[in-house]
């Protein structure tokens, strides 16, 4: 069936050649005419053109004139068409086929569908084709081996599937879903310069005899597939072997495969043009070749995150031409070597987590173009060498090392730093210098988990753009300098666990944008300034100090005159009140008694709940009338919100103050178990990123609680739309990052701290609410569990184990597996719904997709698409200036992503046990965001307690 299959598709392709040669047998049966008409049947294919790029294509224009259209002069036919960029959204038209002469088609970066058409292998004529960064499926025609005069192809950042790959001299198929081995057939394009198949689903075994027949090859791009090396993952000789006959190879980057073995010696005998080699995130081992010297043109060398070992060779620094060197995350001992002489190349060097030890050699000043140093994670001891502050150095990272000693004066005054300062965790004393203010270009400074003594300086103010300091874990003492005001760009300020002391300068208020500011376990006093980011603090950022305000768990600063309080006036007024007190004390007891005692005989009477009287006690009190006066008799216009428990609808008080009112749908036997329930749990509970009651209203048959009201509605209704993808969410990631790290924390505290263990039992996205902020907070207890000991008394016993009884635990897609096989319901039950959130708000799609079943197909389908939300968010006219920090910020995203992706999986583990606590999952959400606001040498600890850290090369 197969081989017959074949023949048929070989007299298809036959007969259509014939029928071009017939036709151009007869040139009078085409001109510019039936030109005009396939790109008029284009034209029908395109379904949207917001730019109007076609707005001139018409019968009464002349088609050369056409945007996007270029002609040539004899004949005269349209040879050129370039409509990049243009919004354009449709199909491709199979009528393209019949532009004979055309030789460039570019409908790159627009919005184009369906599939390539198999009749654009019937353009004789065409040498430059681009359609790279649409969504076009399915495979690439086999009629492309007809383009004969084809020399380029561009059809990266699609949705292309299959394994079938045309034959030409520069293959970019990259960020597509291709899948199957690499073909043997690419042996026969020997005059093939590039190759770049990155970023797809590729299998086997690396193409040693494909690749050994192409002498011209240039580039070979072949980074995140699934490859693998010879002899079942351990040899890559016979791979390096048959790379020595590519003289002409500039580009070598394998990173991201499954490559197993040892680099072999002959590493140092490829071609002497070889400027690049990416070999990181394998499972590469053993020494790293020393043969490396040989290679006089290597500029970008990354061996990150693999498990080489053995010393750092020295002949990797003296490298001549070498510009940026990544071995981090290896399993190196041993010394730093130290360079000597004057090199002047070398600018960036990342060693970090290693096992490297000794002192960091002063010598290393010599590198006189070097501007990023990464040593983090390392054991190395002694002092910071004070020659680096004869370097012009932007980035410096030394933390979670045992270096001791003062930070040097020349390195804190280093005015090149414009990137970060990290010496965390180490055990450096003394002062905190003052030419530290001399970085007027850093944008983080992190100096906590030292033992640093002194104050703050006070010109500390004079570093403008800083964005985060963090001094926590000291010895510091003194006051809050007044300057520090003056950092407007400052996002995060960490000066927890120190002895300062004083009251909190208003000053600080102007930092509009600080989001992080940790004040808790100083010797802080006085009242806590009002206003600005003071109105957002928590009680978490301020404990452990003595301050008095209005932030609720303060005191109340009320000072009083001592000469007033010892005077003969005061005595006399204290008489005449506590007299006064004791008749109204004797009144209101007598009252209360009489109070109390005609309630609880109402209560029986009425046969109310338990709880009611303490509930009314504690929130103001709301009338029917209130409610329906409110949403307007509770009409549709104001209905925001209905499911299997009710309606909730959008009210405005008579205060004015807008309100979330959830009238529950009492015809369900559970309504009222329900309600009772969620009552209990909202006033139990106080946190910022859980949902509060303002009050309730309980009548025998009408219940409704009334809530604060979400001005960003429900997290579902952000991540799913229509066409439910990615691009038609407005959330960015670090968006995502934040609303799930405050959804952790909300449940974290319902776990870990709340007065009473609260298991959740139904977190999904539309039970996750977002406030005009876009604060997340967790929402609708109805079914909650609550876990209380015997002392709390009868009533909650019996609310923990009748409320809740024959309830379902989740909805379909969100419920833990266990609870299938009729397991209790538990906080690792949450932790498992709290997974699937995760992985839905990474992928935009629900989890009853198939795509959740397969971890690797998730994995890679998620990388893709937000690597094409990139390549849509940068400017491509600012790219060629801003490289580097452009780059770097896709690398954080991409180590972002992986963490959640983890966290994810993690968390919706089989068994629970496997699963962690919410504290790890928060603490770990903690660490991207912190990751993504600019602590790019943050470590990772994964939940399931293996270290890990950010590794990216960073060009």
């Amino acid at each position: 069936m197969v081989s017959s299959t074949s023949a048929f598709n070989q007299l298809v392709i036959l007969l259509l050649l014939l029928l071009l040669s017939t036709a151009q047998s007869f040139p009078l049966s085409s001109n510019i005419s039936s030109d005009q008409a396939a790109l008029l049947a284009f034209r029908e294919g395109i379904v949207a053109d917001p730019q109007n790029a076609l707005s001139n294509w018409n019968e009464t224009t002349d088609v050369c004139q056409w945007n996007g259209i270029f002609c040539g002069k004899n004949p005269e036919r349209v040879i050129k068409i370039i409509l990049k960029s243009r919004s354009l959204q449709g199909t491709i038209s199979p009528s393209l086929s019949n532009l004979s002469f055309l030789e460039l088609l570019e409908l790159s970066d627009n919005s184009l569908r369906g599939s390539i058409p198999g009749e654009i292998g019937a353009l004789p004529s065409l040498e430059l084709l681009g359609m790279k960064g649409n969504n076009i499926q399915h495979e690439i025609p086999e009629s492309f081996g007809m383009l004969t005069r084809l020399r380029y192809v561009d059809l990266s950042n699609n949705q292309l599937s299959g394994n079938h790959l045309p034959v030409l001299q520069n293959l970019l198929l990259y960020s597509n879903q291709l899948t199957g081995s690499i073909p043997r057939s690419l042996s026969n394009c020997t005059r093939m310069e590039e190759i770049d198949l990155e970023d797809n689903f590729l299998v086997g075994i690396l193409p040693s005899e494909t690749l050994k027949h192409m002498a011209s090859l240039k580039i070979l791009h072949l980074s995140n597939n699934n490859l693998s090396s010879d002899e079942q993952n351990t040899n890559l000789n016979v791979f390096f072997d048959a790379l020595l006959n590519l003289t002409h190879l500039e580009e070598l980057e394998l990173a991201g495969n499954y490559l197993g073995g040892r680099l072999p010696s002959t590493v140092g005998l490829l071609g002497v043009n070889l400027s690049e080699i990416h070999l990181q995130n394998n499972l590469l081992h053993g020494a790293i070749p020393s043969s490396f010297s040989n290679l006089s043109k290597l500029m970008s060398l990354c061996l990150s995150n693999n498990h080489f070992d053995g010393s750092m060779p020295l002949e990797l620094i003296l490298l001549p031409n070498l510009q940026r060197l990544w071995i981090a995350n290896n399993l190196l001992h041993g010394e730093i070597p130290s360079p000597p002489g004057v090199l002047n190349n070398l600018g960036l060097i990342d060693l970090s987590r290693n096992k490297l030890y000794g002192s960091i050699p002063p010598t290393l000043a010599n590198l006189t173009q070097l501007r990023m140093l990464i040593l983090n994670g390392n054991s190395l001891s002694g002092s910071i060498p004070s020659t680096l502050g004869n370097t012009k150095l932007e980035l410096l990272d030394l933390s979670h090392n045992m270096l001791t000693g003062v930070i040097p004066s020349e390195v804190a005054s280093l005015s090149s730093m414009a990137i970060y300062l990290n010496l965390s965790d180490n055990l450096l004393d003394g002062q905190i210098p003052m030419e530290l203010s001399k970085m007027e270009m850093v944008r983080a400074i992190d100096l906590s988990s030292n033992n640093l003594t002194g104050a703050i300086p006070n010109n500390l103010g004079s570093c403008d753009v800083v964005e985060l300091v963090n001094l926590s874990h000291n010895h510091l003492q003194g006051s809050i300098p007044e300057s520090l005001g003056s950092l407007l760009s400052l996002q995060s300020l960490d000066l927890s666990y120190n002895y300062l002391s004083g009251e909190i300068p208003v000053t600080l208020q102007k930092c509009n944008i600080l989001r992080l500011f940790d004040l808790s376990f100083n010797n802080f006093s006085g009242p806590l300034p009002q206003g600005g980011l003071f109105d957002s603090l928590t009680v978490e950022f301020i404990k452990g100090n003595h301050f008095c305000g209005t932030l609720s768990g303060l005191p109340t600063c009320n000072p009083k005159k001592r000469s007033i309080i010892h005077s003969s006036q005061y005595l006399l007024f204290l008489v005449g009140v506590t007299s006064v007190s004791a008749f109204l004390l004797t009144i209101i007891c007598v009252v209360s008694y009489r109070s109390v005692r005609t309630g609880v005989i109402q209560r029986k009477d009425e046969n109310l709940n338990e709880f009611s009287i303490e509930f009314s006690s504690n929130f103001p009190r709301i009338t029917y009338r209130e409610l329906a006066e409110a949403t307007g008799g509770f009409e549709p216009r104001s209905l925001i919100g209905s499911g299997s428990f009710g309606h909730v609808y959008r009210g405005i008080l008579g205060d004015g103050s807008v309100v979330a009112v959830k009238v529950l749908q009492l015809q369900s036997s559970n309504s009222t178990r329900s309600f009772n329930r969620e009552c209990q749990v909202l006033k139990r509970i106080r946190h910022r990123n859980l949902m509060r009651i303002i009050t309730a209203c309980s009548l025998p048959d009408f219940k409704a609680l009334v809530l604060p009201f979400m001005g960003n509605g429900s997290l579902d209704s952000h991540l799913h739309t229509e066409d439910n993808c990615l691009d038609s969410s407005q959330l960015s990631l670090i968006e995502r990052v934040n609303i799930c790290s405050d959804v952790a924390e909300g449940l974290a505290y319902l776990h870990h701290h709340s007065p009473v263990q609260v298991i959740h039992c139904d977190l999904k996205p539309s039970n996750i609410l977002l406030n005009d902020d876009m604060t997340a907070l967790v929402s609708d207890f109805g079914i909650s569990r609550l876990v209380m000991t015997v002392e709390e008394g009868n009533m909650a016993g019996e609310m923990a184990t009748n409320s809740t009884a024959n309830m379902l635990c989740g909805s379909i897609g969100y419920v833990a597996p266990e609870y299938g096989y009729g397991g209790k319901a538990s906080t690792k039950g949450d932790v498992y719904s709290f997974g699937i959130v995760v992985l839905e708000m990474v992928t935009g799609k629900r989890p009853t997709d198939d795509m959740f079943k397969d971890g690797l197909r998730l994995q890679r389908w998620v990388k893709l698409q937000y690597h094409q939300q990139w390549e849509k968010a940068v400017d491509p006219s600012l790219m060629h200036h801003y490289w580097d920090q452009n780059l770097e910020i896709k690398n954080m995203w991409e180590v972002a992503i992986d963490e959640l992706l983890e966290l994810g999986i993690v968390c919706t583990q089989e068994d629970p046990s496997s699963r962690p606590t919410m504290l790890d999952a928060a603490d770990d959400l903690d660490r991207i965001k912190r990751y993504l606001g600019g602590e790019t040498a943050t470590t990772f600890t994964s939940s399931r307690g293996e270290r890990e850290e950010m590794n990216v090369c960073i060009e």
